[in-house]
């Protein structure tokens, strides 16, 4: 593995652990999140199963989102790399042709 792939690939992670935690603290600060939490008058309303249903679903997508957009971005730029390779094959055996 050429090192700026392990980078990209650390670089990947780093932005799943950062979707993640921007995931959840939205999730935590939102109005509908303090209202299943105890938000309501003397508790009322109050709904713990919140934390087993919609946390790691918040979580897992604020984690997959930024992974998949590092993904792309890295197949993008070697599928360029590769063609430019190509074409400067390409270019340098038609001037060996000549």
């Amino acid at each position: 593995m050429e090192r700026g792939e392990s980078a990209a690939s650390c670089g990947g992670c780093v932005l799943a652990v950062a979707g993640a935690s921007a995931a959840a603290l939205v999730w935590a600060s939102s109005e509908r999140t303090r209202l299943h939490m105890g938000g309501g008058f003397e508790g009322e309303g109050t709904d713990y199963s919140v934390l087993l249903t919609e946390l790691p679903l918040v979580v897992a997508a604020g984690a997959a989102l930024p992974a998949l957009v590092c993904a792309l971005l890295i197949r993008v730029v070697r599928r360029r790399r590769r063609a430019a390779a190509a074409a400067t094959a390409t270019a340098t055996e038609s001037e060996l042709h000549e």
